[in-house]
């Protein structure tokens, strides 16, 4: 049986991960419109991938959802997340980690969340396995075929890149496996060759039943053992000019306001 997977790009700077040069509502038209051609070509999967600024993929997520939720034409089909790691920090370059990305992603109910891109196998092996032992979804893994050379060119073999996926694979980390730049049909296939009769990764519990999962740059979690959780920055007149101001002048006009 053939699937076929197709997937959504999304524009961003890699030198400047806070530059914006559209609007979230300028970038949900641009990515219903890409999804909708997706669908009428006969995809299967859709495919959000190599995501390095949350951000932008939860726009991608959003459009995803609200063309499956108003236009009736459209039969929802899974969706696939996979984020990349940029360097050994085990960051994206928007500064998440990984169990942070999967938490800022997991409302869209993919069916599986993983990793692409950027690493060699080896190189991604300890982010994958974090995202493992956090996610409740299956888990989906792509790396690259090793680092590349001097000449921007992928020495890793075949044998060599199966070799180490047959591990993650061995170690219950993941579900589906692949190869991203670099990786050719030879390398596929022998992917497939090796892992295909190993035991995939069990499905984990999932921590949103039992607990509040938030995340900025880190996961955070709320539950009956968490203490007083300060949710936000305080503002006052002593740490915020933009905040003092108006009430400066408000005390003026009114001595008494500035004893409530």
């Amino acid at each position: 049986m053939l699937f076929f997977c197709t997937y959504t790009g999304y524009p961003s700077q890699v030198a400047n991960p806070g530059y914006r040069n559209v609007t979230f509502e300028e970038l949900v038209i641009a990515y219903t419109e890409q999804v909708v051609g997706l669908l009428d070509g006969g995809s299967d999967v859709l495919l959000v991938e190599t995501i390095f600024d949350t951000l932008n993929a939860k726009a991608a997520l959003f459009a995803i959802d609200q063309l499956f939720d108003t236009n009736p034409k459209y039969k929802r089909v899974p969706t696939l997340i996979s984020g990349t790691i940029v360097d050994m920090s085990g960051r994206t370059l928007s500064g998440q980690t990984g169990e942070a990305f999967v938490t800022s992603v997991s409302h869209s109910r993919p069916l599986a969340l993983g990793l692409n891109c950027a690493l060699g196998a080896p190189q991604m092996r300890p982010f994958i396995k974090n995202i493992s032992q956090f996610s409740s979804t299956y888990v989906i893994c792509y790396p690259n075929a090793g680092l590349p050379n001097t000449f921007g060119e992928y020495d890793e073999s075949p044998a060599s890149m199966a070799s180490s996926l047959v591990g993650f694979a061995t170690d219950g980390l993941v579900n589906i496996v692949g190869g991203c730049c670099g990786s050719t049909p030879d390398h596929i296939r022998e992917i497939v060759k090796q892992v295909a009769k190993i035991k995939p990764r069990a499905l984990l519990e999932n921590q949103a039943d039992t607990k509040t999962l938030l995340a900025g740059l880190e996961p955070f979690a709320i539950d009956k053992t968490t203490n007083f959780v300060n949710i936000g920055e305080r503002c006052n007149v002593a740490g915020s000019r933009v905040y003092a101001v108006p009430h400066i002048k408000l005390s003026k006009k009114n001595p008494t306001k500035l004893t409530k």
